[in-house]
């Protein structure tokens, strides 16, 4: 066995690091977090891979969040770094969400730390079905944004929709889809899911892809990028609170491991991730997510 936390100052990587892999689990984390880097720079829901790899291990629930957390920020940040030229135009309007993302997150990341690790067991049943809610039914629900654009007829914003980011014809309409007013409750939406995001990781990103596509007043793929910097928002202020109150629950194996893994990740998915067979992609999700949740009513029962 690779004891991975035996050869560190427990001050230094916590009681969460206390969990050893073989070196085949290491080789699967690593994989997970891949997978997860590069589903969440497309759509969302790497969390649903990586967390029941985790949880499957042996790491306790609540750490396997944070660790993973913590450990997808840095894939986080290089899909929003890649998915910048779709945010043209949208700047403002992401500075008035970022604010609704922050303040949700911080009180999720709160719930997490100081409910007791009981209640996010009979809880993470309940979110992952959820999640994988979202996965399944994420096809009709693009249709039904679709639907809705096309009923709203041509705009600035649904006509970018057809055009090739970074062209002229985005660059022209952008200003004036940042220039218009988005509608209150997209705003609240956004701070529910926050508060989702900082308590339990998994599809954030697509409960967040569906909100966009149905209120924000953009493109699709400006709504993709929209998406990837809020994420990457609520995980940075979710790790910064776990690091401050809860630096001994984390694991930092599983941190550098994921951390470096879905960076790699991340940048493969806006490169060649979409590509990939989606049918594929929730295929996988949906089974990890099962597994994840078979093991964890199993220790309720």
């Amino acid at each position: 066995m690779i004891a991975l936390s035996s050869a560190v100052p427990a001050q230094v990587f916590g009681a969460g690091g206390a969990v050893g892999f073989e070196w085949w689990q290491v080789l699967l984390i690593l994989v997970a977090g891949l997978w997860a880097g590069t589903i969440n720079t497309i759509v969302g829901s790497g969390t649903l891979v990586t967390f029941p790899v985790l949880v499957t291990m042996g790491v306790p629930p609540v750490t396997a969040s944070m660790s993973n957390a913590m450990g997808l920020i840095a894939g986080n940040l290089t899909g929003a770094w890649s998915y910048r030229s779709e945010l043209r135009g949208l700047r403002r309007t992401l500075l008035k969400l970022l604010p609704c993302s922050v303040a949700g997150g911080v009180i999720g990341a709160a719930l997490l730390l100081h409910l007791p690790e009981e209640v996010f067991e009979v809880v993470a049943p309940v979110l992952i079905v959820v999640a994988l809610a979202f996965v399944v039914f994420q096809p009709r629900l693009q249709a039904v944004v679709r639907a809705r654009k096309e009923r709203q007829g041509p705009s600035p914003a649904t006509a970018a929709d057809d055009a090739v980011p970074g062209e002229a014809g985005v660059a022209a309409s952008s200003p004036q889809v940042d220039g218009s007013k988005q509608p209150a409750i997209l705003y609240v939406l956004v701070f529910l899911a926050g508060i989702y995001g900082g308590y339990f990781v998994a599809a954030q990103g697509v409960l967040l892809v569906g909100i966009l596509g149905v209120f924000l007043l953009a493109p699709l793929q400006s709504a993709n990028a929209v998406k990837n910097a809020l994420v990457a928002a609520v995980n940075i202020v979710a790790a910064l609170s776990y690091v401050l109150l809860a630096f001994d629950r984390i694991n930092w194996w599983v941190v550098l491991l994921i951390a470096l893994s879905s960076t790699v990740g991340s940048w493969l998915g806006a490169k060649i991730g979409k590509k990939m067979s989606p049918v594929a992609l929730r295929t996988v999700i949906v089974v990890l997510g099962l597994v994840a949740l078979a093991n964890m009513v199993s220790k309720l029962l």
